[in-house]
């Protein structure tokens, strides 16, 4: 007999475990409705990020602190969590020409653990400890990763980030947590759509919060001029051909001219863009764009262009 139990058992420690109400009868409706229950479960994330993010701009400000301070910034996650952290860090080098260890990404049980599951890696709160131990110094920034904001890999990194008097953060799906931490971005997203799976809401919310953390720490930086990727690195011929595009985006002038420029620039888009802008030669624009620490509107400034 199929038991009848229609009320979920609520668990305050742990949202994510709940059983979901509305979606009961997922596994009794048709194909297109499973997907709509899906679709309006996820329909809430965005309302549980921008709840966060005051506190996800805090986190922002502590990463270009720490970056300018010569420190870096450590994702620290299991499972899911982990994977869409080694995902985000992944993504800047390319994408804002960043140093490949500006951002560092620590994932329970390893490489490994990326592309096939490994049991009990994440309960062991010894060797997020170790990797913090051997990795960090106190000039960095930790952020544990963490559906349920409990993981034991996470929270012995944590820990010991606060031992050696780094700053720290936890992104996680759980609001009735209290982690000891300089900055808590809980996402309340509530019971998954089918119970404990939180590669679904909670993954959605950790990536867009992920997405959005390291995006805003870039922008701040200077590796953005207006809402253009102008520290993209030009590794293949689609990103060579956006480099000339954003230039023609930014500048209003043609095909030729700003490819002729990112020649003279040795590829730079930023020289290339504030040599355009300006009328100044690349050393000039370069000796600019140190001025004002990379950012392409600090360098115009420099050279007395008023936008």
């Amino acid at each position: 007999m199929i038991p009848a139990a229609r009320q979920p058992v609520v668990n305050v420690d742990s949202p994510t475990e709940q059983r979901n109400p509305r979606t009961l009868d997922i596994d009794r409706v048709s194909t297109v409705d499973v997907l709509r229950l899906i679709n309006d479960e996820d329909r809430t994330v965005p309302d549980a990020v921008a709840a966060a993010l005051p506190e996800l701009a805090a986190a922002v400000d502590i990463a270009v602190e720490t970056l300018r301070g010569g420190g870096r910034v450590h994702y620290v996650g299991a499972g899911t969590s982990g994977r869409l952290a080694v995902l985000d860090a992944a993504e800047l080098v390319p994408t804002y020409n960043v140093p490949p260890d500006w951002f560092v990404a620590h994932h329970a049980g390893g490489s490994s653990a990326l592309v096939r599951s490994i049991e009990d890696v994440e309960d062991d709160d010894m060797a997020g400890r170790a990797v913090i131990e051997r990795s960090a110094t106190g000039k960095d920034f930790v952020v544990g990763v963490a559906a349920s904001g409990r993981t034991p890999y996470v929270v012995g990194a944590l820990a010991e980030a606060r031992r050696i008097g780094a700053r720290t953060a936890l992104l996680a799906a759980n609001p009735f947590i209290t982690p000891q931490v300089d900055v808590r971005v809980l996402l309340d997203t509530g019971p998954e759509a089918i119970a404990g799976s939180t590669r679904m809401k909670a993954g959605t919310a950790q990536k867009m919060a992920l997405t959005a953390f390291s995006t805003a720490v870039m922008v701040r930086l200077g590796r953005t001029y207006s809402n253009l990727m102008v520290s993209v690195v030009a590794t293949n011929a689609k990103l060579r051909g956006r480099t000339v595009r954003i230039l023609q985006e930014a500048t209003g002038l043609g095909d030729r001219e700003c490819a002729n420029a990112l020649a003279s620039s040795d590829g730079d888009v930023k020289t290339a863009l504030v040599c355009l802008l300006s009328g100044a030669d690349v050393t000039r624009a370069n000796t600019a764009l140190a001025a004002a620490d990379g950012h392409v509107r600090g360098a115009l400034a420099q050279l007395g262009v008023t936008e």
